[in-house]
This record gives C-alpha cells, structure tokens and sequence, in this order.
C-alpha cells in the first residue's frame, strides 16, 4: 500500500469528533434553560474514577491533532488545557479541526512506512505510521471521545427535536434533514 488514505484519517478524525463531541452550544441552552450553572455539565463524569467532560474533550482534540501531526511529520500544536466553559470547549474543537483541515492530503499520503516514536512509561515505543495509525491512534481517539458524549447524554440535554441525542447540527451533517427543515435523527 502505497499510499496512507485509509479511509481518510482527516474525514475519520473530523466525523466522529463531530458525532462524539457534537456542539456545545446545545449543552449551555440546556443548562440555561434549566437553571443550572453550566460548569455543572462541564465538570460532570459518569464515575467518579473518570475525567470530567472539559477533559474528555482535551484528551480526545489532541489524540486527533496529535496522530494527523504525527503522521504528516509536522510538529503538534500545543493547546493550553485550561476550558471550563462550553464557549471554551467549542473553540478547542474548532481549532482541533481547523489544524486537521489545513494538513493537506499529500502531507500524509504516504505516510504507512514513516517511523513514530512514542515515549510511552518512559520507553521509546516504535511504530510505522500505519501501525500507528490503526493501533494506536485509532483506538485511543475512539476510546476516549465517547465519553464526553456519554457525559452529555447522562447529564440529560436535549437536543432540538426533544430527544436526548446528537445535535441538530451532526444530524444534518450526517443524517440529512427532512423537507421541512426539521432534523431527522432521534
């Protein structure tokens, strides 16, 4: 395999970030509407072993960002851990996303041979960049973005169309609309 698209690492990163961590905006109406002071959303965990939702966020932005740098061989942009708010959130997906989109396709077509290396418990861990790609940033992205909308859920907001469910937004991404205009998810 000659070149590294399988099936496009960017759209992959870029679809599930959208599906998992949908759009905090439907989160702080429904804090607002509720009465509730959004940082009680923010700093929610479904177990009190778990991170809350501002950091299941920040795992999941740089697990995206880290393994789309690694794999183009640019250096990882540094992104202060510091969100509390949904406003906060919001802006640290966009930027997730804005770096994704600004790689270009060549930067990481190609990239199935490029050596990563990982300091992993204090060992450097070698992988090739399809190895890492499949077995490392695969994985870790999608095991640790289903939290934050998981967390969502638990926390119980609602989404336009009454349903506890993904933002209207993911649903006409990724689902469509009907005729009228109302979302047809959930």
């Amino acid at each position: 395999m000659k070149n590294l698209h399988v099936p496009g690492e960017r759209p992959a990163f870029r679809q599930y970030a959208a599906q998992s961590l949908g759009d905090p905006r439907q989160a702080q109406a429904h804090a607002e509407a509720k009465k509730i002071e959004p940082v009680v959303f923010t700093q929610s965990r479904l177990a009190l072993d778990m991170f809350p939702l501002s950091r299941q966020v920040q795992i999941a932005c740089d697990s995206a960002k880290g393994a789309l740098a690694r794999l183009a061989g640019v250096e990882i942009p540094k992104h202060e851990d510091t969100e509390q708010t949904f406003a906060e959130l919001k802006a640290r997906i966009a930027k997730t996303l804005d770096f994704a989109e600004s790689l270009k396709p060549a930067q990481i077509d190609g990239s199935e041979d490029r050596e990563v290396v990982l300091k992993l418990r204090g060992q450097d861990v070698k992988f090739n960049g399809l190895q890492y790609l499949l077995g490392f940033a695969y994985p870790n992205f999608y095991f640790t973005s289903p939290p934050a909308y998981n967390i969502l859920r638990h926390t119980a907001w609602k989404s336009a169309s009454g349903t506890t469910s993904a933002t209207p937004e993911v649903c006409l991404a990724n689902h469509g609309v009907a005729a009228d205009g109302r979302s047809s998810c959930g």
